[in-house]
């Protein structure tokens, strides 16, 4: 694989908050891996890892929420990548509201969008979610500050559990 990483160590993709809820159970994780997948019509995918929490509950969500972060929101960051939801409800320390279709949206996310999920993919230790964006929207008072990178994400350890 050492001539994978040379070009995966020069990615420094956008991180973002991937929520979920489903069973009367809500979720959510810190994301480095997601991508617009179809412009027409418009489709976003974002893999989530198969040890996580919200990856257990987005298997039965029809909706998901993504939000985008600046880096001066490199807190939320730490509380959706550091923490587990088999331990911490996470959504006890944040404002948040149920969106479109009752999925959960971070108020103080710099952007969002709810996706129905047309398609779990398969692809190793992580499943894709390809959604279908039916509702988007941003902060108010959101500044177009640069967003949370990779880069900048790297030192926040990840709370899911190691086995």
């Amino acid at each position: 694989m050492t001539g994978m990483d040379a070009f995966i160590d020069r990615l420094n993709p956008d991180m973002c908050v991937v929520t979920a809820t489903a069973d009367g159970e809500r979720a959510g994780c810190l994301v480095g891996f997601s991508s617009q997948c179809s412009i027409n019509p418009a489709r976003f995918v974002v893999w989530l890892s198969r040890m996580n929490h919200t990856y257990r509950v987005a298997r039965s969500a029809r909706h998901l929420g993504v939000h985008l972060l600046t880096r001066e929101q490199r807190d939320l960051a730490e509380l959706f990548g550091s923490r587990t939801g088999d331990r911490t409800d996470k959504f006890e320390h944040v404002r948040w509201q149920e969106g479109p279709q009752g999925a959960i949206v971070l108020r103080d996310a710099a952007a969002w969008y709810v996706g129905t999920v047309m398609l779990r993919a398969d692809a190793g230790d992580h499943v894709g979610f390809v959604l279908d964006p039916v509702a988007a929207g941003a902060r108010e008072d959101a500044d177009d500050g640069p967003l949370l990178r990779l880069d900048e994400a790297k030192t926040i350890p990840p709370g899911h559990p190691a086995d």
